[in-house]
């Protein structure tokens, strides 16, 4: 369907796309949308059953565009439409874009409450807008009767008007659907819908179910697969929009608390890779039948999956062996795209169902920064965009249109609460908020699931009914920051034993000190140990940022991005006072939730995505970081709060930060022996 350039043509109008075009008079209004790219689709072929192509004609005079929409300026309601209304009813102003042609100039509006035309994807994945074009669509045919005169068998006239209808040619047809052809044709009464699955233009269809009659319900899931938790969407392709989400500890932590842990069980145990390759999957399988009980969805429903993952977790859901990920010079089995089944992977879903996984940038940077690019999209851009999701092995990915570089930094386990004396996983009662009044060292903070301050009324009584049971990934963060904004702790990270005199809450612990957040059951303190594991930590990002910014040239970057659960509890400000991130406006920090899932549904709902993505993992710059001589003098550099040298003048505009040089008495003594 092209549109004519005559300016006599009527001029159609798509709100709220704002799309317009001239089309000449008689072209029917569904073609029209398709041809400027408006979603409006029929899954029954234009036949006026499914109601999936409902618009609203919009009357009046439109100055702004020039438009004079009127009821004359459309076809009147054909027999079609007027079946449907019989049958299902049509609410009143609303047609059937597939049976009405265009007479004139036309205002339509694509409702957002008919299913099919809803673009927005929520949940915890992002708001977005994204323009569906999905591997997997349905169409319904009515197939003509078996006739003695024309001996064709069933399948090849269910083809032949896949063809006419809908323009598939000569679609593969997998060996388990042929027996059920012919009494799916009968049950339906010749109609019968096919699920048709086209990844690459250009590539064969498949048909990968079939439903006898009209059949309206096609799901895919996007799901990422973490070392710590496994998020999953369950997603309408005819919409886009999500209808259940789920999400669960990643049951491998039982094998290994970190990723090289579990590389290592791999390694010492001969049937390591299987356990945690049949974890993982049931896991994905306890999701998906928990997001269909809460829909009402039928697994058989499910007809595409798009997966995310680090390169182990990666390597160990689709049952590779990941020892050599361990290892220099940490080779991945595969780092294109995967295409494969949902059988394959055991998982509940149509027998037919097609799984994806995005490509994996490289050895420790996985499919999950893949998918966080694409989310995010330092590709598309001029800016140098940072792109950080922080875990147990960070992913920081760094550039703009014209250059993109990534690294993997291991900062080890201390922000999700190992390795600190009283750290723990987010759950209710962990310290998650942190103040400290610089004139009396006096702390006050919140805890997870009470929305009081500990110096509120109403605290004890939460506090008695959750517990105070530790400090969690974002308090762990903010009492460090708060410690060294009120001179508690030094540039070095060292704990000031002479307020000691000032405050009970500062106490000798050996040779060290430590600060006293919460006198209870269990007691919460600070370690001179804690604060080495944080700098640590801290360190060996920020080196790993440093290092692609001199990749890049540049001396600082135009905007964050903190991706992940732990990026989007964190406090930007306090992540930067702890030197976790580089100098920036806090303004152009944003943490941007699970942007690896979100990518995950991008792939799910518009194979363009997975086009792009491809495309771009492959002009992507993998810069090894224990191969660089450099990085080991950043990271000492980076173990100093918020850093040794390079300046914060964005943060000092927001923070009061203490001099360089105002050390406590401790730390001199230290540097001097």
């Amino acid at each position: 369907m092209t549109t004519a350039s005559s300016p006599k043509d009527p001029l159609v109008l798509f709100m709220p796309s704002g799309k317009r075009g001239r089309f000449p008079v008689g072209t029917n209004l569904l073609e029209a949308a398709r041809s400027l790219g408006v979603h409006v689709e029929s899954v029954c072929g234009g036949r006026a059953t499914c109601g999936r192509c409902q618009v609203d004609l919009q009357q009046g005079h439109f100055a702004k565009f020039g438009i004079l929409s009127s009821c004359d300026h459309i076809s009147a309601r054909s027999d079609r439409e007027e079946r449907y209304d019989r049958l299902r009813g049509l609410p009143e102003g609303r047609r059937l874009s597939c049976s009405a042609t265009i007479q004139g100039d036309l205002v339509v509006d694509v409702p957002q409450d008919t299913v099919i035309n809803a673009q927005v994807v929520r949940k915890a994945a992002g708001d977005r807008i994204i323009e569906r074009s999905p591997a997997v669509r349905l169409c319904y045919v009515e197939v003509e009767p078996p006739d003695m005169a024309r001996p064709l068998g069933d399948l090849d006239r269910l083809k032949a008007m896949l063809a006419r209808d809908w323009h598939i040619p000569d679609p593969a047809v997998p060996l388990r659907l042929l027996p059920q052809v012919q009494k799916l044709l009968r049950q339906g009464g010749g109609g019968v819908t096919a699920a048709i699955h086209q990844d690459e233009d250009g590539g064969r269809p498949e048909i990968l179910a079939l439903w006898p009659g009209l059949h309206n319900a096609a799901y895919g899931i996007a799901c990422d697969i973490g070392s710590t938790t496994i998020a999953l969407h369950l997603v309408s392709l005819l919409s886009g929009r999500v209808v259940a989400s789920a999400g669960a500890p990643n049951p491998q932590i039982r094998f290994g608390e970190d990723l090289m842990s579990r590389v290592s069980y791999v390694m010492m145990n001969p049937d390591g890779r299987e356990a945690m390759t049949a974890a993982v999957r049931e896991a994905v399988n306890g999701l998906i039948g928990r997001v269909c009980a809460e829909s009402g969805v039928a697994p058989q429903d499910i007809l595409d999956a798009v997966f995310v993952a680090n390169p182990i977790m990666h390597h160990l859901f689709l049952g590779i062996d990941p020892t050599e990920l361990g290892q220099a010079p940490f080779a991945l089995a595969v780092s294109g795209a995967v295409h494969t089944t949902t059988a394959e992977l055991g998982l509940a879903a149509n027998p037919g169902a097609r799984a994806y996984l995005l490509p994996c940038v490289a050895g420790h940077v996985g499919a999950d920064a893949a998918g966080a690019t694409l989310a995010e999209g330092p590709h598309r851009q001029d800016r140098m965009m940072l792109l950080v999701d922080i875990g147990t092995n960070a992913e920081i990915v760094l550039g703009h249109a014209g250059r993109v570089v990534a690294a993997s930094s291991p900062t080890g386990p201390a922000f999700e609460g190992a390795e600190i004396s009283s750290g723990q996983r987010a759950a209710p009662g962990a310290i998650e908020r942190v103040r400290i009044d610089p004139e009396t060292l006096e702390p006050r903070f919140r805890i997870i699931g009470s929305d009081r301050w500990s110096d509120e009324p109403g605290f004890a009584a939460d506090a008695a009914r959750l517990g105070i049971t530790g400090l969690c990934g974002s308090a762990i963060i903010e009492v460090v920051a708060e410690m060294y904004l009120s001179g508690i702790v030094s540039a070095e990270g060292v704990i000031d034993g002479s307020l000691a005199a000032r405050s009970p809450r500062i106490a000798a612990n050996g040779r060290t000190f430590s600060y006293l957040l919460h006198e209870g059951s269990p007691r919460i303190a600070i370690t001179q140990n804690d604060l080495r594991a944080v700098q640590l930590a801290k360190a060996a990002l920020y080196a790993g940022i440093r290092l692609l910014m001199e990749k890049q040239g540049v001396a600082a970057v135009d905007c964050i991005r903190l991706a992940g659960a732990f990026g989007s509890l964190i406090d930007p400000k306090y992540a930067m006072v702890l030197g976790l991130i580089p100098d920036c406006a806090l303004s152009e920090v944003r943490a941007v939730g699970n942007a690896a899932g979100t990518g995950a549904m991008m792939a799910l709902l518009n194979r363009d995505h997975r086009r792009e993505i491809e495309t771009t993992v492959q002009r992507i710059e993998k810069i090894e970081t224990a191969l660089e001589p450099h990085f080991q003098q950043l990271f000492v550099d980076a173990m100093a709060l918020p850093h040794r040298t390079d300046p914060f003048p964005h943060l000092a505009e927001e923070v009061a930060l203490p001099r360089r040089d105002a050390v406590s008495g401790n730390a001199a003594r230290r540097r001097r022996r």
